[in-house]
């Protein structure tokens, strides 16, 4: 790994693998994609993803800077709500990861409208993003994952995860929701030139480099019930618990006033469902005057939801990072999705720093989410990475 400073506060990191990652705090889209557009031009990058704090540049303004600095140059990504970069977690940073032509392939697409497309158009796109890859050579690669990034408002992830996967077949899916620094208002999200909101972006990438896809989330399941007994599914509304009102029932079952809710509560007392055995995090994410809850994942009257009780996410996190290196024999970078409730929990439990030391010593770049996607599951509280081995040498 190679670290390095530009003057214009852009630190620079090469990885063994060949990805190459830019990150800055600085409000200056032109030199950012100045940089791009050299460190691309450096390495012979034929694709980018973009990470990026709307607080700090806006969608419009980098989708229009790259192409004159770095022409030629493919790219897709989405605002966050915090970044991971090279150096930990961060706040109000811009993030940009190059994958060089010589170890990957990449296709990727924008499917708009998500939030009223039917699983037939998603599919697809998928498809035709499939055959898109084909047609660049990328079977010499060998294996092949997907990324997908959604609108983490338009309440639709928990269909275009399915959709998605339903047309990769046996391709891992990994992805997560795009935010906005915790403001609830309005998300972006790029491809090529393009931005939107209200869609999806998906990139398919092949490569010879070895990879592996994994998720790990710190809660255990209590014997507190929450029972779903009205709500607004259309827009993950929950207006009563136990036939109470939810922010009441919710609060009472945690021990805590019903006034006194935040967010770092939310992520400090999660709910969960059981689905098949096991349990998924329905995390919450605000509370209204009226007293309802909005979620961030899928929601419905009937649902039991029980709380959860985190526990270790350092420990959790290192053991899951652990058994991939041991797996891969060894990591050399982790593309890594985030849960925001995590980051707040860290904080709230004094290990903030703790984690971001973690993910900074097991060099795992990526951004803080709205919701993860993860093969075919909407995911809440979960951290998702694919971990890249080193490469391999030639035979």
């Amino acid at each position: 790994m190679r670290w390095e400073e530009t003057a214009l506060t852009i630190s620079r990191t090469t990885y063994g693998c060949g990805l190459t990652v830019l990150a800055t705090g600085a409000a200056d889209v032109a030199g950012f994609a100045k940089a791009i557009g050299e460190a691309s031009a450096t390495i012979d990058a034929g694709f980018a993803l973009l990470f990026f704090s709307q607080s700090l540049i806006g969608a419009a303004e980098i989708a229009e800077a790259l192409p004159l600095h770095a022409p030629g140059l493919a790219f897709a990504g989405c605002s966050t709500a915090g970044e991971i970069t090279p150096q930990g977690l961060e706040e109000g940073q811009a993030v940009a990861i190059l994958f060089p032509q010589a170890a990957f392939t990449v296709a990727a697409t924008m499917v708009k409208h998500v939030s009223s497309s039917s699983m037939d158009v998603i599919a697809g796109e998928v498809e035709r993003l499939k055959r898109q890859l084909c047609g660049r050579d990328a079977a010499r690669r060998g294996h092949v994952f997907a990324l997908c990034f959604i609108d983490g408002l338009s309440y639709a992830e928990e269909a275009v995860t399915s959709a998605i996967h339903w047309g990769l077949d046996d391709i891992p899916l990994l992805g997560a929701s795009a935010g906005d620094d915790l403001k609830f208002e309005t998300t972006s999200l790029i491809a090529n030139g393009e931005v939107d909101s209200d869609c999806a972006v998906i990139t398919l990438v092949a490569t010879d480099i070895p990879f592996q896809v994994f998720k790990t989330e710190n809660f255990v399941p209590t014997d507190d019930k929450l029972v779903v007994t009205a709500s607004d599914p259309d827009h993950r509304t929950v207006r009563e618990f136990n036939a109470g009102p939810a922010a009441e029932e919710y609060a009472a079952a945690i021990g805590l006033d019903a006034k006194s809710l935040t967010p770092m509560s939310f992520a400090s007392h999660p709910v969960v469902v059981r689905v098949g055995g096991e349990y998924y995090c329905r995390s919450i994410q605000k509370v209204h005057p009226d007293g309802s809850l909005s979620f961030f994942c899928a929601i419905d009257d009937g649902i039991v939801l029980t709380i959860a009780q985190p526990k270790g996410m350092v420990e959790s996190t290192r053991a899951a990072m652990k058994s991939v290196s041991e797996n891969l024999g060894g990591t050399d970078v982790i593309l890594g999705f985030d849960c925001v409730l995590r980051r707040l929990d860290a904080r709230n439990r004094q290990v903030f720093r703790d984690i971001s030391e973690l993910y900074r010593n097991n060099n795992v770049v990526g951004f803080g989410t709205y919701g993860e996607q993860y093969r075919s599951m909407h995911l809440n509280q979960t951290f998702t990475g694919i971990a890249f081995g080193h490469r391999r040498a030639a035979e």
